[in-house]
């Protein structure tokens, strides 16, 4: 009986380890690593039983990684990358096309055409200049008020701005140029920000975490960061360029083929959900439904109706022709890869 019983025992808990292997999850993810845990910590608290194992990297390292593994993918699913990202992965076959529950509620821009979507968004971030008062007062800079600004003279050695083949941030930039000044003039543009560039970070919030330490005058970043520097102290100013903003949003997706398919579909399902809204709105001030975000201290007024008529079609399928002619021109000052 003794042997029946510890057999039994031994079958119970090797049926377990099972189970529980099979709801450890792979996420690919290029959100900021200082909010994974809070995001896991909130979900599990809703679903215990799944395991999110995080694989984080900023944006383009994540996109480049996905793609490399296209005929034997290593990820179950992706929560938190770049909408034009997950267009390029729907273009190649890549994503699972899934309507999670609750999707009506999303605003219309925040989920894949598609029906059902291959992805939908979470939160959108916006792009802004983060402008040190301080350190600009001490060299007699005037603050600008114009992407176009950031060419002058007087700027040389002062700007930083992430380099968009690491960078979401980076990307929304320079796909956002293209668009607002054309691509041929997008391009002289570029030309004459980079006599004025100190480096390229590999990070979106890096250029603004530098204009708020006093390390550049001008740090070309995303207006959430700027905001949350401001309400830190920092004497910086967020600022909307009058040409307009670029943005994007993150967004989830199921990768097509995963073994895990109801797992993936159960975070997905959390992920638009308005507690996981409220979650994002700690670090966005812009949401997928519509009256859930809170207003942000020091947010710039205005900055919503500045956000341009983003071609995310457009960006997703000229994404790798941009970024190879940017790294031909440009990437002499990108920071070394730490």
């Amino acid at each position: 009986m003794k042997n029946v019983l510890s057999l039994s025992v031994a079958a119970t808990a090797l049926f377990a380890s099972v189970a529980f292997a099979q709801t450890q999850l792979t996420v690919y993810t290029a959100v900021e690593a200082e909010d994974l845990a809070r995001y896991a910590e909130t979900f599990n608290q809703d679903h215990p039983d799944i395991t999110i194992n995080w694989v984080r990297d900023s944006t383009g390292v994540i996109t480049a990684k996905l793609l490399a593994e296209k005929n034997n993918p290593q990820a179950d699913m992706i929560w938190g990358l770049a909408a034009t990202s997950l267009l390029v992965l729907k273009t190649e076959g890549m994503l699972e096309p899934y309507a999670p529950a609750g999707l009506d509620k999303l605003d219309p821009k925040f989920r894949d055409s598609d029906n059902p979507p291959s992805w939908v968004g979470m939160d959108a971030w916006v792009a802004a200049i983060c402008y040190n008062t301080v350190e600009g007062g001490k060299l007699g800079l005037t603050a600008p008020t114009s992407w176009m600004d950031l060419t002058k003279p007087e700027y040389a050695g002062h700007v930083v701005m992430p380099n968009p083949a690491s960078s979401g941030t980076g990307f929304l930039d320079v796909s956002s140029w293209l668009q607002i000044f054309g691509e041929e003039k997008g391009w002289e543009y570029m030309d004459g920000l980079h006599n004025n560039i100190a480096a390229y970070t590999h990070s979106g919030s890096k250029p603004c975490k530098m204009a708020a330490a006093g390390e550049t005058v001008i740090g070309v970043s995303f207006a959430f960061r700027g905001a949350k520097s401001k309400a830190e102290g920092a004497p910086i100013d967020i600022i909307v360029p009058t040409e307009g903003i670029g943005w994007d949003m993150e967004a989830s997706a199921i990768i097509a083929g995963t073994a895990n398919q109801e797992a993936a579909q159960t975070l997905i399902d959390w992920s638009i959900t308005p507690k996981a809204m409220e979650m994002y709105n700690v670090g966005y001030a812009v949401v997928g439904i519509p009256g859930i975000a809170k207003p942000v201290e020091h947010f710039p007024e205005g900055i919503t109706e500045a956000m341009i008529d983003n071609d995310f079609e457009w960006a997703a399928n000229n994404r790798s022709t941009i970024l190879e002619e940017w790294t031909k021109r440009y990437d002499t000052k990108s920071e070394p890869k730490g």
